[in-house]
């Protein structure tokens, strides 16, 4: 398999192919990050990996989402391990989602506005944190590996499940909106590829760290969208017996993986 030394960026959130994730950078460490990232031209991509935290925290000011009126903040001085302890690779899950960087911007005080998309799934072998901030060893972690021996019955229950998962996942969604929402997944917008499918879904359930992970983890896209029918139907069920539906909007709410 090819793999790759890239930064990594520790967060308390999965990232998934396919899917935006705009960024805050405050703290320093990750600061340098985007500085060098920066120095790449800019007709190349600028490539970090996204990595779920396993155990620690994010131990400054770095958050996910671009409010309109970011405070100024002075930049906080750590280590590129701070907070992930002495082996940092041991507090993070080991399956990561690298990320494109189609916009990096400097802000007046340092600090960074940045927009990134997730590109391919990647395995960590290593992390070193001996320098400004963490880099990765990573390995490529093929979608689908089947369909390299052109097994059509493998695309053809993935393309099955798909259009099971987008039923359920409708119903999920007007349990959590309302009936009278317009779905995500109605006409136009219905993506095609069943990977797209599974990753879409993936990141647009309300679901916690671990349940994400498991799914970006998952070997191949049918295995993933198996899992994912399973949890739409469970959680559906669940929130039909509640009182209340929770303030959600899954309709309008921005396509990063928070």
């Amino acid at each position: 398999m090819t793999t790759a030394r890239l930064p990594l960026f520790p967060l308390n959130a999965v990232l998934f192919p396919g899917l935006v994730l705009p960024l805050n950078v405050f703290e320093e460490r990750y600061r340098a990050m985007m500085r060098e990232l920066l120095a790449i031209d800019e007709d190349e991509p600028r490539r970090f990996v996204v990595v779920a935290i396993r155990d620690g925290r994010e131990t400054a000011p770095t958050a996910t989402g671009m409010p309109g009126t970011i405070a100024a903040a002075a930049p906080v001085e750590r280590g590129p391990a701070d907070g992930f302890g002495p082996d940092p690779i041991q507090n993070f899950h080991r399956v990561g989602c690298v990320a494109d960087a189609a916009k990096i911007r400097e802000r007046a005080d340092g600090s960074f506005e940045v927009l990134a998309t997730g590109t391919t799934r990647v395995r960590l072998l290593s992390v070193d944190a001996n320098g400004p901030f963490l880099t990765a060893e990573v390995e490529d972690l093929p979608e689908n590996p089947e369909d390299q021996d052109g097994d059509d019955s493998t695309a053809e229950e993935a393309g099955a499940l798909a259009e099971g998962v987008l039923r359920a996942f409708r119903g999920y969604q007007k349990r959590l909106a309302g009936a009278n929402e317009r779905s995500l997944t109605t006409g136009a917008d219905l993506p095609d590829d069943p990977s797209v499918v599974s990753y879409l879904v993936a990141a647009a359930a309300v679901l916690d760290v671990p349940a994400k992970q498991r799914l970006l983890q998952a070997p191949d896209t049918a295995t993933r969208l198996r899992e994912e029918l399973a949890l739409l139907r469970k959680e559906t069920a669940v929130i039909r017996h509640l009182p209340s539906l929770p303030a959600i909007d899954l309709t309008r709410a921005p396509t990063h993986p928070n």
